[in-house]
């Protein structure tokens, strides 16, 4: 899942349950600024804060099985 999906499945949930921002690193227990980093979509965010806040909604990160064969099909 890319970086910018994360970002706005994050800003979509925090909204729809009409939280602020604040709020929500309040309650996942992480800094204000990474949330907006987060919701920003910056590439370096820490995986396992990302999950501090995606368990906020029921999810989490994991590896996800991918078919290289049909990846490197596409690029070459």
């Amino acid at each position: 899942m890319s970086t910018n999906r994360i970002s706005a499945i994050v800003k979509e949930r925090r909204k729809a349950l009409g939280i602020t921002q604040h709020e929500l690193a309040q309650k996942a227990g992480v800094g204000l600024r990474f949330i907006r980093d987060l919701e920003q979509g910056k590439p370096t965010v820490q995986v396992a804060k990302v999950n501090q806040v995606l368990f906020m909604f029921g999810l989490e990160l994991g590896a996800v099985p991918v078919d290289r064969e049909r990846l490197l099909n596409e690029k070459g």
